[in-house]
């Protein structure tokens, strides 16, 4: 479970804009958002700064799962 798509949502974003910004296909960014691939530390983070939050935020601190 992340919260990026929560975050592109709010920022406005399409898959295939938030791809663009990080260099990715669109196809990785739905993969990620629905947790069937796990992508690298510098992807994270790239995803992180272009959707102004930290990893934390994105990845870790998703209330309701143990």
């Amino acid at each position: 479970m992340n919260r990026i798509k929560e975050h592109r949502k709010q920022q406005g974003l399409s898959q295939a804009e938030l791809a663009k910004r990080v260099g990715v296909a669109r196809q990785t960014i739905n993969l990620i958002e629905n947790t069937t691939y796990n992508p690298s530390l510098e992807l994270c983070i790239n995803i992180a700064k272009e959707l102004q939050t930290d990893l934390n935020t994105l990845f870790w601190n998703v209330e309701g799962e143990e």
